[in-house]
């Protein structure tokens, strides 16, 4: 049972993308609970939100790609944590220039059993990203000359600067590696599942 199991979280979490990069709200709802909640660079609250949030931005025209490498899954009964290395590709245009932002990062997921598996709770943890002009020119050079991205972290530097630059803010902490705040989130998700002998905050830290 333990492999079908694993198999299905994985599934569900691979299928998150999916749904979520085309518009299939109804389907990207029914991967959370309903009292799920998400924690990513530009939202943090209740899933539900989050995917009229999306919503809103498709609508508008709006479009992103998320690539989902397969997902490491441990088990303990009904509860499951799951961790997924994954990249976001976002095309967006910035003081007229067109640009391609590549961010890459996991997601670490508490899921539960209910009457099937649901994700209770995500968080996105960044690890680095960069931004490319869709054809290079004067412009982004100079713009990006300009750009105090130093301010943020090296992690989610790019990303930031495409947020704030879309009038959007950072929805603070945003996890990365080596920050406290994620430490500390590894350690509530391995207290929550209540398996002791594989401590994903130790693999972190290592």
């Amino acid at each position: 049972m333990d492999r079908d199991d694993k198999q299905a979280c994985a599934e569900l979490i691979a299928a998150w993308g999916l749904y979520r990069d085309q518009g299939r709200w109804a389907e990207l709802l029914a991967t959370f609970a309903p009292d799920g909640e998400i924690a990513v660079s530009w939202f943090r609250g209740p899933f539900r939100d989050f995917v009229e949030r999306c919503r809103q931005a498709f609508a508008a025209g709006g479009r992103s790609k998320h690539l989902i490498w397969p997902s490491t899954v441990r088990l303990n009964g009904d509860r499951a944590v799951a961790e997924t290395s994954i990249a976001i590709l976002v095309r967006q245009e910035i003081d007229g220039v067109l640009v391609d932002l590549t961010s890459y990062g996991r997601f670490l997921d508490r899921l539960e059993r209910r009457e099937r598996w649901m994700i209770i709770e995500r968080a996105a943890i960044y690890e680095q990203d960069r931004l490319d002009p869709v054809e290079p020119s004067d412009a982004f050079d100079a713009m990006m000359k300009a750009a105090d991205v130093a301010k943020f972290p090296a992690a989610y530097r790019y990303m930031a600067f495409r947020l704030l630059a879309a009038g959007r803010a950072l929805a603070l902490p945003v996890h990365c590696d080596g920050a406290a705040e994620t430490g500390e989130l590894y350690a509530r998700y391995d207290s929550w599942l209540g398996d002791p002998t594989d401590d994903l905050q130790s693999r972190q830290s290592g």
